[in-house]
């Protein structure tokens, strides 16, 4: 099957839209602790979905797992725990630098890091890609992606102070900020680099692809016995800090029962149908993730960057939808219009070096 690059950034694009939406249905979840509707969540995102989903679309799905050579089973586990540390810190990314500009300063650290490691490590940064035209093409997308990234989380960041100021008196204005700068950046730092491992248990799951496509398995499915395998790690991690909390908070009661902020009864089976609509689409990312990295050609490891990208995209439009930018300036919006522009215009440009590459 050749490869298809431009149907590779649609794939892509709808994994984004599946990432920046998932979350929807968890608002709506009421009388739950967050550590409750997240492993609730967390067990059709990174345990049901995966099997259900790679034992229905890929062939002898035990067999390929059975047959891998254990070090790379052990590669996709550990990457994909350590990516379940960088999910975790996030929201304390959020906490300190805002939701704007925190989202922007991980998931541009994870698309750095995510797309330019595997390539650099294996030596075809250095080597096939900045020689030809293609890989040149490949290398300006990814850097314009990084360029908007940052100018949506200008425009975010910005947006939040104006916010801000719209509710405070003039005494307010003269206190010092909460916010810890050089704490956040450096939680950022960290939380970018743990969530970029997710690309590394990826890249490292080459062989579990080349038993499944030896086994029949359509190139388009060929990730998937992937994601069994890092997710499996992913939950691990947050599987044991919920369960901490739920421990530590006494929150297990939520399982069987919940009250809302008024004190009346919650519907036990709409929340947990809730979590399992939120956990399936945040699944559905990588699924089609994976998709889409099939089709990308030589140059495969662009698809982080596209993955982000669509992410940040569909995020920005969501937060409009849900009247998250009311009271910005015309400046800041018109910043979030430019770095989306930029965002979508990178998409195109590494769809269409991939192309080349495939039709060169």
């Amino acid at each position: 099957m050749t490869p298809n690059p431009l149907l590779g950034v649609v794939f892509h694009w709808i994994g984004g839209l599946a990432s920046a939406s998932f979350y929807v249905p968890y608002r709506a979840v009421r009388g739950w602790s967050w550590e409750v509707f997240w492993l609730i969540g967390g067990v059709f995102s990174w345990i049901i979905a995966p099997w259900l989903f790679a034992g229905v679309q890929t062939h002898h799905l035990l067999a390929v797992l059975a047959a891998t050579p254990p070090r790379t089973l052990a590669l996709c586990y550990f990457f994909g725990v350590l990516w379940g540390f960088g999910g975790l810190t996030f929201g304390l990314t959020m906490r300190y630098l805002g939701i704007s500009l925190g989202t922007a300063v991980a998931l541009g650290l994870t698309a750095a890091f995510g797309t330019l490691i595997p390539p650099l490590v294996s030596g075809q940064l250095f080597g096939s890609l900045i020689h030809g035209t293609g890989g040149r093409i490949v290398l300006l997308g990814v850097a314009v992606a990084l360029g908007g990234i940052a100018v949506v989380g200008k425009a975010g960041h910005d947006k939040e102070h104006e916010q801000a100021q719209r509710h405070l008196t003039e005494q307010d204005r003269a206190l010092p900020r909460e916010t810890d700068f050089r704490k956040g950046i450096a939680v950022a730092i960290f939380s970018g680099i743990m969530s970029s491992c997710f690309a590394y248990g990826l890249d490292a799951g080459g062989p579990i692809q080349h038993l499944t496509l030896a086994q029949g398995t359509g190139t388009l499915w060929q990730g998937l016995p992937v994601l069994v395998v890092v997710l499996l790690g992913g939950f691990t991690t947050n599987a044991i800090w919920c369960l901490y909390l739920i421990v530590r908070n006494a929150s297990g009661r939520d399982f069987k029962t919940g009250v809302d902020a008024d004190g009346a009864r919650v519907s036990l089976p709409r929340n947990y149908l809730l979590c399992a609509l939120g956990g399936t689409a945040w699944y559905l990312q990588f699924f089609f993730y994976t998709m889409g990295e099939s089709q990308m050609g030589r140059y495969a490891f662009s698809s982080w960057t596209l993955h982000m990208s669509s992410i940040i995209i569909f995020a920005t439009l969501w937060g409009l939808a849900l009247r998250e930018w009311k009271g910005a300036s015309a400046r800041s919006l018109l910043i979030m219009t430019a770095g989306l522009a930029t965002l979508v215009g990178a998409t195109v440009v590494i769809g269409l070096g991939n192309y080349l590459v495939v039709r060169g």
